[in-house]
């Protein structure tokens, strides 16, 4: 067949095929092969758990899709705690009607970014719904993974004194949904960022034991990010406007349609703080990986307004950059 049909969902003789044609080729393992209820996994000392749902609109978009995005966004979040990922569960909610020559390219695209990652798809679960109850595929990772730090990175531990880095342009994923979305085009192609950050983290783990925050700025962007960072740790978050990093295109496509790239998702970027002496040290790692390439540290923490995130415009001014009500743009992940 050449569409999704609702027999695949129905744990008889065409969810077995489904399985076995499909989701085994492409994500299979030792582990995932044995079929049981559950995954038996070995996992020494503690561990991150991380659990995300991606409904992004389209599927398909430049530099990605929705089965990488999937993987890249779970294996981020583990990561982001300090953690080496290791494994992942996967759920599907498919769409009676779907091309199966699209599922098979997001399930391909999706054992690609594990085996790049490093990660085990150990457990999975497919359901399909009729026609009109989803849109084409919305798909669920959980990940698990070995913290390697005491202690581990949290939004808590922002300290006074701490400088503020981020690996990257911002709002680079966020105007790639967009601008594919609604068929905009810029004088420059905008390409979503998406991709594994656990190799990036490790080696600034192995360098810079004593990293007290990382965090992807996902959804809301790097302003809502810090913002919700200065509020875990009851400290002030001050940023210089000049360094953060954006790329032309980003910044003219955000210029016409009247968007703020500082409050746009990324998914291949991270926030990481760390003790003021420690800046130059974390900037030199991260910019020796190929996704650090434009990082930069972008700012300071502070006793001033606790809770809040400050910017230092170039004339010298302050602004207060607040969270949004809601999301400037919605399913972007």
């Amino acid at each position: 067949m050449d569409k999704v049909l609702l027999d695949y969902g129905s744990g008889g003789r065409a969810s077995q095929r489904i399985i076995n044609d499909l989701f085994f080729r492409h994500l299979g393992n030792d582990i995932l092969a044995r079929m049981d209820d559950a995954a038996v996994l070995s996992v020494k000392g503690p561990i991150a758990m991380s659990t995300d749902s991606f409904v992004v609109d389209p599927v398909f978009f430049p530099g990605g899709d929705i089965g990488s995005l999937a993987v890249h966004g779970t294996v981020n979040d583990v990561s982001m705690m300090g953690a080496r990922p290791l494994f992942l569960t996967c759920g599907f909610i498919l769409e009676e009607g779907l091309p199966m020559a699209d599922l098979e390219r997001i399930v391909a695209s999706m054992g690609e970014a594990a085996r790049k990652a490093g990660v085990r798809i150990v457990a999975g679960d497919t359901k399909v719904v009729p026609k009109g109850a989803a849109d084409k595929i919305f798909i669920n990772t959980a990940g698990i993974g070995e913290i390697r730090v005491d202690p581990a990175p949290s939004g808590h531990r922002a300290a006074v004194g701490d400088a503020v880095l981020i690996s990257g342009s911002m709002g680079d994923h966020g105007l790639a949904i967009l601008s594919t979305r609604e068929g905009l085009s810029f004088d420059a192609p905008v390409v979503s960022d998406s991709a594994s950050l656990a190799g990036m983290v490790s080696r600034l783990l192995e360098g810079l034991p004593d990293v007290h925050v990382l965090r992807d700025p996902t959804r809301g962007g790097l302003a809502t990010t810090l913002n919700e960072i200065a509020g875990q740790s009851g400290v002030g978050i001050e940023l210089t406007e000049d360094a953060i990093p954006v790329d032309p295109a980003v910044a003219g496509g955000c210029a016409v349609l009247g968007l703020d790239p500082l409050y746009l998702a990324n998914e291949g970027k991270c926030i990481c703080i760390v003790p003021g002496g420690d800046a130059e040290a974390a900037l030199e790692i991260l910019r020796s990986d190929p996704l650090g390439g434009k990082a930069a540290i972008v700012g300071r923490v502070v006793d001033d307004h606790p809770g809040k995130v400050a910017m230092i415009t170039p004339l010298g001014g302050k602004r207060l950059l607040g969270m949004l009500e809601g999301e400037q743009l919605p399913r972007i992940c």
